[in-house]
């Protein structure tokens, strides 16, 4: 039997499976997680609300500081991490090393903020997360909330 067939008494029907690394890819390419034509980003970092080609509704997406995350963890690895060997293996200034990583630093921060973005409106597709499952995306009551 195949997964989607597999149910237990009570439970609602599986959904399709979306492949997570396919739409991660098309959304790191700023294209729509489900169809992979049609423009993800009406500019640089705001997503359309819907794909023009295929009607994906894309407006449920939550990437809220996730992908600004992600960014400073890679360029702050990279840069550390090229910084230190440019260091170990050079005798430059701290002049000339501010002038070689500052610039690299932020172009890359610049550059991999819209990818990282759609990869993670990419993986929220695929894994049916804030409304792209067609079902409210309503927080959880607190406890403190019913007192």
């Amino acid at each position: 039997m195949s997964e989607l067939t597999i149910r237990h008494i009570g439970e609602e029907p599986a959904r399709p499976k979306r492949p997570v690394m396919q739409a991660m890819k098309r959304g790191f390419a700023g294209r729509c997680p489900h169809c992979g034509e049609g423009r993800l980003f009406s500019s640089f970092v705001k997503p359309v609300d819907s794909c023009a080609v295929c009607g994906e509704d894309l407006h449920h997406q939550r990437a809220d500081d996730f992908p600004a995350y992600l960014n400073i963890v890679i360029v702050g690895h990279v840069g550390v991490g090229g910084f230190t060997l440019a260091e170990a293996m050079t005798s430059l200034s701290g002049w000339v090393h501010l002038a070689i990583w500052i610039p690299i630093m932020v172009i890359m921060a610049v550059g991999l903020m819209q990818p990282l973005k759609g990869a993670v409106i990419g993986f929220q597709w695929a894994n049916y997360m804030h409304g792209f499952g067609d079902e409210d995306d309503m927080p959880e009551d607190h406890p403190e909330q019913a007192a």
